[in-house]
Formats: structure tokens, sequence, C-alpha cells
């Protein structure tokens, strides 16, 4: 556990606890460490769990398909971020989206009893990282609520522009990275992706914006 510690540091969740305190915690939070192979399968829906999880390495995809098999990536996951918090407390009822590794993954599952009630060597820490948790589970609602806003655009175009324009802001700059290939970009947009591609290029002749794979510019 100790080479995570680092990444554990950068975490909303462990934010302003030292590296000796994070290890002692782990202990106390029952911290289990598993891998996962590309596109296995992390949570399932359906599922009922106790642990909240971090990624300290790789990639995880959260996604919802339909009977019809057709995909809308609901987040991706990056090293340091966490998942599961709105299924670990009791009665909140069975996972409904899937987690995937989009690449080899490692993943650490805390408990999450463990985390909201004080543990027997009373860590000093522990409700700073409770205090962490709300604070975390209110981001990822703003997170979620942008993305509502991108899916309530009426076009693929409108739909495209208000997503590029929030990460150009959230990044700060014109050029900017995204966490998606074309195809995960239209299941996290829920559109067609010959459409969607094809919008790209119409707006890249407009001059609005210059793409290369999954780095874009504003114009």
């Amino acid at each position: 556990m100790k080479k995570y510690i680092p990444v554990l540091k950068r975490t909303r969740l462990f934010a302003g606890v030292g590296e000796e305190e994070i290890l002692a915690m782990l202990d106390c939070l029952q911290a289990a460490e598993k891998r996962y192979k590309k596109g296995e399968y992390v949570l399932r829906q359906g599922e009922h769990i106790g642990d909240i999880s971090i990624l300290v390495e790789g990639r995880l995809s959260i996604q919802r398909d339909d009977y019809w098999g057709n995909r809308s990536i609901i987040n991706i996951v990056e090293v340091g971020e966490m998942f599961g918090e709105a299924y670990a407390s009791p009665d909140s009822g069975a996972v409904m989206n899937d987690v995937t590794a989009v690449e080899d993954s490692i993943v650490l599952f805390l408990n999450m009893k463990k985390i909201l009630t004080t543990c027997p060597s009373a860590c000093r820490f522990h409700s700073l990282v409770v205090q962490n948790l709300f604070f975390a589970i209110s981001e990822r609602n703003r997170k979620l609520m942008r993305k509502l806003l991108h899916m309530s655009k009426r076009t693929t175009r409108e739909k495209l522009l208000s997503y590029l324009s929030d990460e150009a802001k959230r990044q700060g700059r014109s050029s900017f990275e995204i966490p998606f290939n074309r195809q995960q970009l239209a299941d996290f947009l829920s559109v067609d992706r010959s459409a969607m591609s094809s919008e790209l290029g119409k707006m890249r002749d407009e001059g609005i914006l210059t793409f290369q794979k999954n780095r874009f510019r504003l114009l």
C-alpha cells in the first residue's frame, strides 16, 4: 500500500492528511487492492457494495448499456479519482451502472462504515476525511450537473460546443485534450458517432475549431 501514498495524498478524500497518517488510516479503513485487466468489470449494474473505491493506476469507464446494447458513458475515472460512493452507504440500493477498465488498472477499496465511524485508535485526521468525503460527493454532483447541461442541448453541434467550451474554460486554455476517443465522446454525449464526426468536420471547415485525435483547439 505504501507505494500508492503519493497518489492518495493528491486525492480529494485525503486532502490535508499527511503521508504517515494516510498509511495508518488505510489499515483502519480495511483498504484492499485489486487489479483489473483491460475490458474487465470492476463493478456491475445490480451489485450491492459497501466500499468506496479510488483508482490508483490505469483508467476506468462508468457506463450503462440498454437492452439493445446501446452504450452511454457517464464518466471516465482517472488516477486519484473516487467512485462508488453513491452506493456504499446503507440502504443506498444497487449499483446502477457498470464500471469497466479502459486499460489495465489497480483499484483500492475502502470500507464505507469504517470511514463514517470513529476507529478504535481515534485517528487524528478521521473527521477531516469524513469532511473531504462530503466535499468529494458535492464535486461529483457538480460534474453530473455539467453533463446534464450538455445533454439538454437539442442538436449534436450544440452538445459538442457546450462540452468543448466547458472543457476549455475548465482547463483554462483554448487548446486542450479530452479523456475520450471518438466513440467514447459519442457515447458520453449520447449522439451518433458518424453524425458527430461529420459535425466536427463541418465546424473545422467553418473555422470554429481544429482537432487532432483527442486534442482540440477552439478558434
